[in-house]
């Protein structure tokens, strides 16, 4: 089994991670809908401009994840990295998004222009498949 290509379908067919931020020693954790650019390495989260998310990203943005599995199975990726406004908006991946998640571009068109794209870039991450299939593979 390559966990490589297994990292790359997980990233592709799951659509929400459980994000962890830390502040004052204190951790919050959240779901969230998510993009991966594989060729890029990094995942994209968007956000709204004043929600708790912004103000503890920015105390600190060394975050954490997970994603959350909806197949019947336990299969996921963790990784850690630092969350940053990303260069680009929700508009400009909103197509990527719209793809991957049922219903978001009525959120984008919605509520888009209050939303912040965040960006993880990624260079390792934990796969897991089951017990017996677990491993820490370099992107």
């Amino acid at each position: 089994m390559n966990l490589r290509d297994e990292f790359e379908r997980i990233m592709r067919e799951q659509r929400e991670i459980a994000l962890a931020t830390t502040t004052d020693g204190l951790p919050h954790v959240r779901i969230v809908n998510f993009y991966y650019t594989p060729e890029e390495h990094c995942v994209y989260f968007a956000t709204f401009k004043d929600n708790e998310k912004v103000v503890e990203i920015a105390a600190n943005p060394n975050i954490a994840f997970t994603t959350v599995p909806h197949n019947g199975t336990n299969e996921h990726v963790r990784a850690s990295g630092r969350a940053v406004k990303s260069a680009r908006t929700v508009y400009d991946l909103a197509a990527l998004f719209a793809a991957k998640i049922p219903r978001y571009q009525e959120t984008i068109d919605a509520v888009g222009d209050d939303l912040i794209l965040y960006e993880i870039s990624l260079d390792t991450a934990v796969v897991t498949i089951d017990m017996e299939h677990i491993e820490r593979i370099r992107l």
